[in-house]
């Protein structure tokens, strides 16, 4: 679509703003709603923010970037009102002279993509995220009372999620985003909405929206979400789960014959597995991540299986037509933008370096290595790691390694409002 279709659009459907979206470098969704009559310069020069305000950006040379919307991206917001509508596209970020900005997730995950195909490889990647359903207090704010007392795929009238599940599944069908299934997961208040694959970015897109519309959806039943990665300390955490196929002349690699993985896929899961521990700060970004990942029930182990278990990948069996590496470690909190393009490199890397895969544990994984058990271990691993500085720019490591650090500072000063303030926000 072309500016004059968009602007067509915008007058047919009675559309009276337009907000252009953008995550920042820590994953939190931002917009500028402008009017529809200057649609025509952001698509074609760009609408300037000003990035020493965003957490990530703050590099920005002359302190000004530029929002140039993404026509792909293009949905009518379902939750506003039907008469003077809003509109909502993503943008790629650019600098002042038009060219894209490296500290942009959507242009990183877009050189990983890139890269894949430059290979002969086709990525697709589905995901499963899990969050928390709380109730409210008089003011509105979130409290850590879960909307209800259900167990794993339990029903109503145990189960008072299903509506608000059912609203968030029907929302985001009216976006272009189709959910494959959700249902209850095993924490109280604890809820799980899977997504078909797709391209990356078009998977990162929609988590995006996810987010948004279950955060939407929620507080029109009263409730507040938590994408926290470990929101209530004496039960299960939040998880996000990625499942990625890769394919060659479309033939999936994790396709396997007469039981065995063809040696593609092998060296692709070696490449993945050998480079977790570094990518663990991209993955599970906060202090809280730990508290999950280091329960009795979480996939900290450096292994690989077909069956679940706490190994942080795995190859689902049965197989079907949609045969992929599942990563279980990360959680909500991380930027699917940046932790896509990190498994992507990370398989290639496997994949061009042609490295052996260890045997499967099966259910052994008690020997297996761990992954990182404090945000210090993870900074330390990154910070160290050679494959994260080929893979995202200078910039974007630093600012994460920074955060990290100061994250843990006000850990230490005030852990409870710490807490507070990243559940509040997540």
């Amino acid at each position: 679509m072309l500016a004059q279709d968009l602007l067509g659009f915008f007058e047919e459907n009675d559309v009276k703003f337009v907000r252009l979206a953008f995550l920042d470098l820590f994953g939190r969704l931002k917009n500028v709603a402008v009017q529809p009559d200057l649609f025509a310069q952001a698509f074609e020069t760009g609408i300037p923010f000003d990035a020493t305000a965003i957490d990530g950006f703050d590099g920005a040379q002359e302190g000004d970037l530029l929002l140039r919307p993404d026509p792909n991206t293009l949905c009518i917001l379902p939750w506003r009102p039907q008469a003077s509508r809003v509109c909502r596209l993503l943008c790629d970020v650019l600098t002042p002279d038009g060219k894209p900005y490296p500290g942009d997730p959507r242009g990183i995950l877009k050189h990983a993509t890139a890269r894949a195909e430059a290979a002969g490889l086709t990525v697709r990647i589905g995901s499963e995220c899990e969050f928390y359903l709380f109730e409210a207090d008089e003011q509105g704010r979130i409290t850590t009372r879960p909307h209800d007392r259900a167990g794993y795929l339990d029903v109503s009238p145990l189960d008072r999620g299903e509506d608000v599940r059912r609203e968030i599944s029907l929302t985001l069908a009216s976006m272009n985003i189709q959910p494959e299934s959700s249902h209850h997961e095993r924490g109280p208040g604890q809820n799980e909405i899977d997504f078909h694959r797709a391209d990356p970015l078009t998977s990162a897109d929609h988590q995006a929206a996810f987010h948004n519309a279950v955060r939407t959806i929620a507080s029109r039943y009263g409730l507040r979400a938590s994408f926290m990665p470990k929101p209530l300390a004496d039960t299960f955490g939040n998880a996000f789960h990625i499942n990625l196929s890769l394919y060659r002349e479309r033939v999936n690699l994790f396709r396997m014959e007469n039981g065995q993985l063809p040696a593609d896929a092998r060296h692709a899961l070696a490449g993945v597995l050998r480079r977790l521990p570094e990518i663990t700060l991209f993955t599970n970004p906060l202090p809280n991540s730990y508290d999950r990942l280091t329960d009795d029930e979480s996939p900290n182990r450096v292994c690989w299986s077909h069956g679940r278990g706490r190994n942080a990948l795995r190859v689902p069996l049965p197989q079907n037509r949609f045969a992929r590496m599942q990563l279980a470690s990360p959680d909500p909190a991380c930027n699917a933008y940046l932790v896509y393009a990190l498994v992507i490199h990370a398989a290639l890397a496997g994949i061009e370096n042609r490295e052996e895969l260890p045997p499967s544990v099966g259910r052994d994984w008690q020997s297996a290595p761990v992954l990182p058990e404090s945000l210090t271990e993870a900074i330390a691993l990154a910070r160290g790691s050679a494959f994260i500085r080929q893979s995202l720019p200078a910039q974007v490591v630093n600012a994460f390694v920074s955060g990290g650090e100061e994250l843990l500072r006000l850990d230490r000063l005030d852990k409870q409002s710490l807490f507070q303030k990243q559940f509040e926000r997540f």
